[in-house]
């Protein structure tokens, strides 16, 4: 059974997922609606992706704008990332505040992040295999971000590899949220 634990920004948890592992090697069970459900999280699979990063990538900080907006289960089950979310709920008591943790292979850690959030992350090795559970699907014209940098986290990382994209989102103090 996963051990879901709330975190300082409302509605997100950390997920440690449960693994098992004999001499064949190690089996881990991502997803389970009538747990998650049981635990508080009320998410429906719509869309599932994932992404390999070299170490130093930060991809982020991104969400969906309404009516597309999404939550996600995220989790790293190859290398290891530092996963930062972002409270985007304006009439939430943790508007604008941050929380990053560690996800990797080795912690079998996932993390819930509900509508209204911002999501990124700093691989921290190389072919860091990151996996994305959706709750909507992708919409172009509704997929946006604000700028990694602009959140407050120090992301201790002095030459970080972005897309074009990325960096050319607005800032936090830029951004009129929606949410």
């Amino acid at each position: 059974m996963p051990k879901i634990q709330p975190i300082p920004l409302a509605g997100a948890f950390i997920i440690t997922l449960p693994a098992s592992e004999d001499v064949r090697g190690t089996f881990v069970k991502t997803y389970s609606e009538s747990l998650f459900r049981k635990s508080g999280i009320d998410f429906t699979l719509r869309e599932s992706y994932f992404s390999f990063s070299k170490k130093d990538v930060i991809r982020g900080m991104h969400f969906q704008l309404p009516p597309h907006q999404h939550s996600k289960i995220v989790f790293c089950p190859e290398g290891a990332i530092l996963d930062v979310i972002v409270d985007l709920r304006k009439d939430s008591l943790t508007y604008q505040q941050f929380f990053a943790h560690e996800l990797s292979a080795d912690n079998h850690k996932a993390v819930f992040i509900p509508e209204g959030f911002a999501h990124g992350f700093k691989s921290l090795t190389d072919n860091s295999l990151t996996c994305y559970l959706v709750s909507s699907e992708y919409n172009k014209t509704h997929d946006t971000g604000i700028r990694y940098d602009s959140i407050g986290f120090d992301w201790d990382v002095k030459a970080p590899v972005l897309s074009a994209r990325d960096l050319s989102f607005a800032a936090m103090g830029e951004f009129d949220s929606v949410f």
